[in-house]
């Protein structure tokens, strides 16, 4: 977008509150492709508001006070003039090139509620739900996978790659993926620490590969992840983020709308994730056959809130075939590098 490139790289302190039940934070702001991103003192993501949607609380008023949109209870205190201007100028360019519906848009609107309303079977949302996860075949969960992988990658920048790097990425996922459709990418900003897309697709950050001397912490990820996902399938979760009409528009043209998949990418990257039981866990790292020790420590350093990790470790007096060659690690770790 023409007007954001003056300020791709403006960056201002700002007051950041999660919720109305939490305290500000000093935050740092920063433009995205797209959007706001908002990053603490470590310089961690703690979240990223689509510029389209954000909306200014206090319009004259300073410091200004944002919301990532109108009902939102999440809010951004901004003093920098600089930045107030640099917002107040891209929200403007937005809104001009912004499509404004027609009646036409409302019509089909309309028709898509009554449908929805006639389908008294699936009158329950999470009805409709599970039975559209039940019937979507894997390849359009790819095609939903990658779709949504694209709007991420617009935030964070794109996947890293390098030849002897991708070569040894795929040497760990072909050991770890009882899936061989699914892939492994490593992200250099943006993301927590992992996540999971339809279709297989699983997100690392960098930090998990640079900053571990061996494999293990980013193949336990890869495991966390994949336990995640039979757990609770990403579709599902895209689902239930994007509502009873994209839901529905799945179930009967194959495709969700453009703008719940650019929301549930904006939601991936900061939602919390669930950890699976111990015993799923150990189980897991049995099966794949290497150490759960360094994935507890990773969690905790101290390995307290990660102990049964630590002491039933199914490999931690048993040696196992290494995960990657020395050479493959090497090449892994330096995945994001020029």
């Amino acid at each position: 977008m023409t007007a954001l490139k003056q300020y791709e790289k403006l960056e201002a302190p700002g007051l950041w509150r999660e919720s109305l039940a939490t305290q500000r934070r000093e935050v740092y702001v920063s433009f995205g492709d797209t959007s706001l991103v908002i990053r603490n003192q470590a310089e961690e993501p703690l979240a990223h508001w689509s510029l389209p949607a954000v909306q200014r609380l206090n319009p004259g008023q300073e410091p200004a006070v944002y919301s990532p949109n109108a009902d939102a209870n999440e809010t951004l205190e901004i003093d920098d003039s600089t930045m107030i201007e640099a917002i107040e100028k891209v929200r403007s360019a937005i809104e001009k090139r912004r499509p404004h519906p027609g009646r036409l848009r409302l019509v089909i609107l309309a028709s898509i509620v009554a449908v929805i309303a006639a389908l008294g079977v699936f009158w329950l949302p999470g009805a409709l739900e599970r039975h559209t996860v039940r019937v979507v075949p894997f390849e359009t969960r790819q095609q939903i996978g990658e779709q949504v992988l694209t709007h991420i990658t617009r935030l964070t920048g794109k996947a890293c790659s390098n030849p002897l790097g991708d070569r040894a990425l795929t040497s760990l996922t072909t050991r770890l993926l009882a899936n061989p459709r699914g892939r492994v990418l490593v992200l250099a900003d943006g993301i927590t620490k992992s996540a999971s897309l339809p279709g297989g697709i699983i997100l690392l950050n960098k930090v998990l590969v640079e900053d571990h001397e061996q494999p293990e912490v980013a193949a336990g990820y890869i495991v966390l992840e994949q336990l995640r996902s039979s757990a609770v399938d990403p579709l599902s979760r895209l689902l239930k983020h994007a509502g009873g009409v994209a839901t529905f528009r799945l179930l009967t043209t194959g495709s969700i709308d453009d703008a719940a998949l650019r929301a549930f990418a904006q939601y991936v990257l900061t939602a919390p994730s669930e950890m699976p039981s111990d015993s799923m866990l150990l189980a897991r790292f049995k099966s794949a056959r290497f150490s759960s020790s360094p994935l507890a420590f990773e969690i905790d350093i101290s390995g307290e809130t990660t102990l049964p990790l630590i002491e039933a470790d199914p490999f931690g007096n048993q040696s196992y075939t290494p995960l990657l060659s020395d050479a493959n690690w090497v090449s892994l770790q330096g995945i994001c590098g020029s």
